[in-house]
């Protein structure tokens, strides 16, 4: 057991710290964003209509990854304010029920993808092709998702205790044999059949399936602390209901996330399927812009979490402050590309004539409420990591439900799909709004009481 004052979670300078945790996640899931660009990008080369038919399962993946990552994000913010009151014997039980959850996950995800693809594309669209093509890229990702839900498990299990860089050592390994599976798969390379989108499929889940292992055996070996075992193991509600009370909020938020995406394709399917394939091509970008923020709220996760239970106000209040200034850099980053370059991305994805009428024009006003978004993404992780979990969830449903939905919706109206794009720059504002004030009631109860040691 550490003595006080001897973990570098409350040691190390904050900046350096926030640094150390926050590359390799940001490299790691930069790399993972990239390969899905790259499945896109094969998916484009192979079929428009499969494209789109991708872009129609989007909506279940994120749903799917909502609960596989907002359920870690409980895990993780529990185990890290656990070992920063440490305590290792519940960190244990904890990251025991972290694999119950993991498992119990999957199983609903098995019965989606065995019983329920092909309604859920036919809801969507009467295109045959599209729905030939949904159904077998949906069932493969669903049916094996079990590669998915145990990846980001141990993975998160690894960062909770300081060890991002092995972390992304697994996603590494798991995003590079996707890459080399894709074209081989999907095309029928070197005496494979082709297989088309189900290839695309299956190089996604032998990749996670990689990942899933490499994470396992890094935990097992270098995580002593954490290092499984069901010997003794007792089933503990008041765990349970501590991870989803601090995860909950965010499963809640992603999954409204799924909602407005799902919903958002009908609105999009009004004017033309190309229209949904550039929507999922901005999807698979946004990711690759969103990626790095994501990764540094991952870092000030940890570090807030740590030093809520270690009660240090000050290195609370310096993560917060570099958080918000390399979230600006990199949203900055992120817009100036979409601004400048949004043709040349959307020739990555072999866009039709039609899809680029659309897509240009759709990038460019899109990426001007990116700075908005990164602020909110900061916050909600902040108000997660000070057991704020509802702060966090008023946030995203303004964002999606109140803002952006019924935004979009009204645009659509004025049958000019060029306008419709404009909800994004409106919902950025409304949060930003939003976020300030839910910060003014989360810093007076939540870090100001806290005494400076």
């Amino acid at each position: 057991m550490q003595t006080p004052g001897t973990n570098k979670m409350e040691m190390v300078p904050v900046n350096k710290l926030l640094f150390s945790l926050s590359l390799p996640v940001m490299f790691s899931m930069l790399i993972q964003a990239l390969y899905n660009i790259v499945d896109s990008i094969f998916i484009a080369r192979f079929s428009e209509k499969a494209l789109s038919a991708v872009s129609l399962t989007f909506p279940i993946q994120t749903l799917m990854i909502a609960i596989s990552t907002g359920t870690c994000v409980g895990i993780n913010a529990f185990l890290s304010r656990t070992l920063g009151e440490r305590n290792l014997t519940k960190a244990r039980i904890i990251a025991q029920h972290g694999v119950l959850l993991a498992l119990f996950s999957y199983s609903v995800f098995l019965f989606i993808g065995l019983f329920f693809t092909r309604q859920f594309f036919e809801i969507q669209t009467g295109d045959t092709e599209i729905i030939a093509y949904g159904i077998d890229y949906m069932s493969v990702c669903l049916v094996f998702s079990i590669s998915l839900f145990g990846q980001q498990l141990f993975e998160k299990l690894l960062q909770s205790n300081g060890r991002a860089l092995l972390s992304m050592v697994s996603q590494l390994i798991g995003a590079i044999v996707n890459i080399i599976l894709d074209p081989i798969l999907i095309f029928g390379l070197f005496g494979f059949p082709v297989l088309g989108a189900r290839g695309a499929a299956i190089a996604t889940v032998i990749g996670q399936f990689t990942a899933f292992a490499s994470a396992f055996l890094l935990h097992q070996h270098y995580n002593k602390e954490l290092k499984l075992s069901f010997a003794k193991f007792h089933f503990d509600i008041a765990v349970m209901k501590e991870i989803y009370k601090i995860g909950l909020p965010d499963i809640v938020m992603q999954s409204i996330g799924s909602v407005t995406n799902f919903l958002l394709n009908g609105i999009l399917l009004t004017f033309s399927a190309a229209a949904t394939a550039v929507f999922g091509v901005y999807c698979k970008l946004q990711n690759f812009i969103f990626m790095p923020v994501y990764g540094l709220s991952s870092g000030i996760l940890l570090i807030m979490s740590y030093n809520l239970g270690a009660r240090k106000k000050e290195r609370i209040i310096d993560t917060l402050r570099y958080g918000i200034l390399y979230m600006a850099i990199i949203m900055a980053a992120g817009t100036a590309a979409f601004q400048f370059f949004s043709n040349q991305l959307l020739s990555l994805f072999n866009a039709s004539v039609e899809m680029r009428s659309i897509g240009i024009p759709a990038l460019r006003i899109i990426s001007l409420y990116f700075i908005f978004e990164g602020f909110c993404l900061i916050s909600q992780t902040s108000f997660q990591s000070l057991g704020r979990g509802t702060s966090s969830l008023i946030c995203s449903l303004t964002r999606q439900i109140i803002v952006l939905l019924p935004a979009s919706y009204v645009l659509s109206l004025r049958g000019n799909i060029n306008q419709l794009w404009l909800a994004y720059p409106i919902m950025g504002a409304a949060s930003l709004a939003v976020c300030l004030l839910l910060w003014r009631d989360v810093y007076k109860k939540n870090i100001a009481p806290l005494n400076s040691k």
